[in-house]
């Protein structure tokens, strides 16, 4: 083979995917997408970016739930006090838990305490002899449901846009692949072409719209599974600690 022509042969095989690889090239592709597919990208991006803050804050809001819901439970069971139960140590974990408004357990007891201490002021004021046990008990008991409920609402916070996200993004993108191709048929039709370069940028900018949904899409659905993991687990030792509280109460508070 002459010199002159396999030069020829190499260059055309160098440079024919460079510049069909500069022509498809995914940022060109999205800049130059069409209204519609841009926009179904920018919501996407935007879903994207606030699921992303939405699982910063919950991480950092959940570690510092666990981490002092632990703290308050060592303070609470504390060994050295055993199963010695007052007021004045009632009062000294009050005063605690004023400190730690980041931790669901200890929001749990100040309302339950508040609780307890309304129904023993008020039984101290009547100045007889006899305590409601039921009706206080009841009480003190729906406090306690309310203050878990509150939260694990407030655990819950923005946890459903991840839901959300993970359940539309897909379609949304898909949407914008559906639209893509359209316009790639579109332009066929109007070219009366079906070359590779007719229709390749056309289904290239439709499939990058789905990849965007997905992206945003899989780190939703796999933080939405943690999240609501851990709030369950948060809620239930809620619930036991309710359990707990209630029966020290009944014990040592408000025994008839």
């Amino acid at each position: 083979m002459p010199p002159v022509i396999f030069a020829r042969l190499v260059t055309l095989a160098t440079s024919a995917p460079s510049e069909a690889t500069a022509e498809l090239d995914p940022w060109k592709l999205i800049a130059g997408a069409s209204p519609v597919v841009m926009m179904v990208m920018l919501l996407l991006a935007g879903m994207s970016v606030a699921c992303w803050f939405i699982i910063g804050a919950k991480l950092v809001r959940l570690s510092q739930a666990g981490r002092h819901s632990t703290i308050f439970l060592r303070q609470f069971w504390d060994p050295e006090q055993g199963n010695v139960w007052s007021v004045k140590r009632f009062e000294s974990l009050y005063a605690a838990v004023r400190r730690r408004d980041r931790a669901p357990l200890a929001n749990v007891f100040h309302a339950g305490y508040v609780e307890l201490a309304r129904v023993l002021g008020s039984d101290r004021a009547s100045q007889s002899g006899h305590k409601h046990y039921g009706g206080d008990i009841d009480n003190i008991a729906r406090a306690l449901r309310r203050a878990t409920s509150n939260e694990v609402m407030s655990l819950e916070a923005m946890v459903p846009f991840l839901a959300t996200t993970a359940s539309a993004a897909p379609f949304i993108g898909l949407f914008g692949t559906v639209w893509g191709i359209m316009n790639s048929f579109i332009s066929i039709g109007a070219r009366k072409n079906a070359s590779l370069d007719v229709v390749a940028p056309g289904i290239a900018e439709a499939l990058i719209a789905t990849a965007i949904g997905l992206l945003a899409a899989i780190p939703a659905v796999m933080a939405y599974n943690y999240f609501v993991r851990r709030i369950n687990v948060l809620s239930s030792e809620m619930d036991s600690f309710s359990s707990d509280m209630l029966n020290i109460v009944r014990r040592h508070f408000l025994a008839s």
